[in-house]
């Protein structure tokens, strides 16, 4: 996971609600057992429509997706946010998230920007307007901004979520912190108790 302090770039404006991790990445590419690729399979059955907002050229390269409220409903699988990262989006804009959604977020890297409802509809709106808006999302100071139009918006972060982005910390990356520890530990354990260490037959 990489650190993450300042996100700044334009948005794609996906004014729907109650978007499920369905309708993110189709169960059909749940087959795959790497995580890259799924970019390719991101909300592909509203893709198939040519005047979905994904089809729309004027978004191209966009790295924020802004979205209507409660985002990320349904199963708990992972592979919408792998999908949604492949893709190229860095953060995702709601007034609303799913709980594990948001969870399966802060793990891999793309940061939920969780918004007041008239904050999240501003932002669709002017997006819609201008495909160049640009927004910054700064970490540290867990702030969203959109000065050409007039948005600035605190949002919401712990402080351990918070330094997961700032330092690029996964879950692997916050246990070998402590690796020091561990192997001390390892050292000394009696050999009699369980271990994942493979021993010849």
């Amino acid at each position: 996971m990489e650190p993450v302090r300042i996100v700044k770039g334009t948005g794609v404006p996906l004014g729907r609600s109650d978007v499920d991790t369905d309708q993110i990445i189709p169960s059909d590419w749940l087959k795959k057992v790497e995580r890259t690729g799924f970019g390719a399979g991101l909300f592909s059955e509203w893709r198939e429509d040519p005047d979905f907002v994904l089809n729309d050229s004027r978004y191209q390269g966009a790295t924020i997706l802004i979205t209507g409220p409660n985002f990320g409903t349904g199963s708990s699988r992972e592979h919408a946010v792998w999908a949604i990262m492949d893709y190229g989006f860095k953060a995702v804009v709601s007034p609303r998230f799913a709980d594990i959604f948001r969870n399966n977020c802060t793990k891999n890297g793309l940061i939920p920007v969780q918004v007041p409802p008239e904050i999240g509809e501003a932002l669709l709106r002017t997006v819609e307007a201008d495909p160049a808006l640009e927004i910054t999302i700064d970490v540290e100071r867990r702030l969203i901004s959109a000065p050409a139009a007039g948005i600035e918006c605190k949002f919401p972060l712990d402080d351990a979520t918070r330094e997961r982005f700032l330092q690029g910390l996964d879950d692997i990356g916050i246990t070998l912190q402590h690796e020091a520890e561990i192997a001390a530990y390892e050292a000394t354990r009696p050999a009699w108790l369980p271990s994942t260490k493979h021993t010849a037959a």
